[in-house]
């Protein structure tokens, strides 16, 4: 056992303000990452939604049969999974994207502008045309439109900031 000083016994204001730059620094790497989550989250939604319409239009030139990407909107979590499972039971597969918060506006190819508050459903055909339009996704301060080409059914996505 070695005697112990009156000296040694906590930390000095160096050791002190080296640990509060560490935590400095480590925060300064968290901080920009969780307030970004929301904008790969948007992302990540919109690159889910071109994908689905993609596979769709792809399906109905492959199998010769119409075939229908939904898009949910989610008004309240429980009706999100009672809507969801009809939209699936209506459409006979899981051709349903969910908008998690997400807003959804859609302009048809008369330019009209609409509010998507249920669902709304895009049909792509077996010549490679489809219903059109254009959807619009929308989350906090930031947006997205998919370009549906109503003549080759082609799908283009562009995002933008408000």
């Amino acid at each position: 056992m070695t005697p112990t000083s009156a000296g040694n016994k906590g930390f000095t204001l160096l050791e002190l303000m080296v640990v509060l730059a560490i935590l400095a620094m480590g925060s300064m790497l968290v901080i920009p990452s969780l307030t970004g989550m929301n904008a790969r989250t948007f992302g990540a939604q919109v690159r889910e939604a071109s994908a689905l319409l993609n596979y769709a239009r792809r399906t109905a030139v492959v199998t010769g049969q119409p075939v229908t990407a939904s898009f949910q909107i989610d008004a309240a979590e429980n009706v999100e999974q009672t809507a969801a499972q009809g939209a699936r039971s209506r459409l006979g597969r899981d051709d349903v994207w969910t908008s998690r918060g997400v807003s959804v506006t859609y302009r048809d190819s008369t330019n009209q502008l609409t509010n998507v508050e249920e669902f709304i459903d895009i049909t792509f055909f077996p010549e490679g045309g489809s219903t059109g339009g254009e959807l619009i996704l929308a989350l906090e301060g930031r947006a997205a439109s998919i370009f549906i080409d109503p003549f080759s059914g082609k799908v283009r996505t562009e995002f933008s900031n408000d």
